[in-house]
């Protein structure tokens, strides 16, 4: 159950026409937070942040679930089942076992996933993917000259990855 200040900061994102992820951000710190105070751990970065998505989804953000070839079906179909719930479609079972048995495997994972330098690696990780999925979409472009330029958000991008903003990263 998501505590009653990460809601009310979700809305308040909301209320100020914030997307859905900065919205469903809110319940990734929590999670964060979670981990780093020794409620529960995690396995990896991408777990704490699945489970803070989930969390959002079930609470009503409307974050719709991954696209085919974004996630494996069974995270899909996960994603799927607590975004209908979140949104009202889907009245969620109680299954009291199962939340057990979650909670005590949680408890049992390492606590340093959510520590800066794990979630520093992480976020570098997705930020190089990000900027290579969008260089192959360059790519693929029949009528693109040979030196596409980067948005500007790509190109703040590559000073973190440590690329001069000259350098062409399609090649």
């Amino acid at each position: 159950m998501p505590e009653r200040r990460t809601v009310q900061k979700a809305r308040k994102d909301k209320r100020a026409g914030k997307s859905p992820t900065t919205q469903a951000g809110e319940f990734v710190h929590e999670e964060i937070r979670k981990v780093r105070r020794g409620q529960h751990g995690a396995r990896s970065p991408q777990q704490a942040i699945a489970i803070g998505l989930s969390k959002a989804r079930r609470a009503g953000v409307a974050l719709r679930p991954p696209g085919k070839g974004k996630a494996k079906a069974k995270t899909r179909r996960s994603a799927e089942y607590a975004y209908e719930a979140g949104q009202g479609k889907r009245k969620p079972r109680r299954r009291p076992r199962v939340s057990r048995a979650v909670s005590k495997a949680l408890k049992r994972e390492p606590r340093s996933t959510a520590s800066r330098a794990a979630l520093s690696k992480q976020t570098r990780r997705a930020a190089s993917q990000r900027v290579r999925s969008f260089c192959r979409s360059q790519k693929s472009k029949p009528d693109q000259s040979a030196s596409p330029t980067l948005t500007c958000a790509r190109q703040k991008l590559l000073p973190r990855l440590g690329l001069a903003p000259s350098v062409h990263l399609c090649r």
